[in-house]
């Protein structure tokens, strides 16, 4: 839509789709200020807006500003407007070309809605999945919820982009789920395993990269599951994982892991406390553990208070 406005934002000349856009014939449309066809508070922004470009003398850009049609329905447009001058150089009206944007902006808010509902479709599939863990292993429940609790912070330490963080969060909720495979009786035994139960127990993160990989989530899920006991020097598992293939995400829950780990009871010792955690993840940053992950922690818990809840 083309239009050209006076000074005080009547009408003065305007194209066919002005018509169509407003529902107002041209007989109507000519000489019609915006107060007629937008809302008190849209009016009140496109005036700031003119005097701007009156004053300055430069163009704008108005997006977004709707516009109130005959019939009472609401179209949304996007307008750029600049000064017109006479001869001699003297204001005397503002032109500009407006484009209706109101599917977009519809389609724009329904992709958004759909993305949101799918974001809660796939964080109650992990929520689902960190339950499925805890019910199997009732002296853990909890931990995989500390665990994101305290990984999560990290993220937030290390200044990780929120998409990046997110994707933490989510894996440290469901780390363990491979342990799903483990027999109970394993997993609550109250003293040492034997070394064929321990083979056992160190299959889980391969498990669950396998239950995870056929879902689609937006973050590497399957892959920080199954990374998420490798350590630096290779001596983790499964198959010695190391400095080399663990990425960021893993790393960040491999000490968040062991930290809660540490200061939690299980079924086979008492919690070793907060000092112990602290000192395994001073002692072995850089050889076991990401030195800049293994600092951001530390912050955490030696300056900022950081408690689990």
């Amino acid at each position: 839509t083309y239009f050209e406005l006076d000074l005080s934002g009547n009408f003065t000349f305007f194209n066919d789709p002005a018509n169509r856009m407003t529902g107002y014939s041209p007989k109507e449309l000519m000489g019609m200020n915006n107060r007629e066809y937008t809302s008190p508070e849209t009016s009140k922004g496109l005036n700031t807006i003119f005097k701007k470009i009156y004053a300055t003398g430069k163009p704008a850009k108005i997006k977004d500003y709707e516009i109130i049609r005959k019939d009472g329905s609401i179209r949304i447009n996007d307008m750029s407007a600049s000064l017109m001058l006479d001869a001699s150089g003297k204001p005397v009206g503002f032109r500009g070309i407006a484009r209706d944007v109101t599917e977009h902006r519809q389609k724009e808010a329904d992709l958004e809605k759909s993305s949101a509902n799918l974001q809660n479709m796939l964080e109650e599939t992990v929520r689902t999945l960190a339950f499925t863990v805890e019910v199997r292993d009732p002296y853990t429940a909890g931990h995989q919820r500390r665990v994101a609790q305290l990984a999560n912070a990290i993220s937030v330490k290390m200044e990780l982009p929120e998409e990046k963080a997110q994707g933490v969060k989510m894996a440290a909720l469901i780390h363990d789920v491979g342990k799903v495979q483990i027999p109970g009786e394993i997993l609550s035994k109250p003293g040492p395993l034997t070394a064929n139960e321990m083979d056992l127990v160190k299959t889980h993160p391969a498990v669950g990269s396998n239950i995870l990989e056929e879902i689609q989530f937006p973050w590497p899920i399957s892959n920080i599951v199954l990374q998420h006991h490798g350590r630096l020097d290779g001596s983790g598992y499964p198959q010695g994982i190391g400095d080399e293939e663990m990425s960021l995400e893993a790393r960040i829950i491999a000490v968040a892991d062991v930290v809660e780990a540490m200061v939690s009871h299980r079924p086979y010792r008492s919690a070793l406390g907060l000092d112990k955690a602290i000192e395994e993840i001073s002692n072995n940053k850089g050889t076991l553990y990401d030195t800049e992950v293994v600092e951001a922690c530390l912050s955490l818990f030696t300056e900022e208070g950081f408690t689990f809840s």
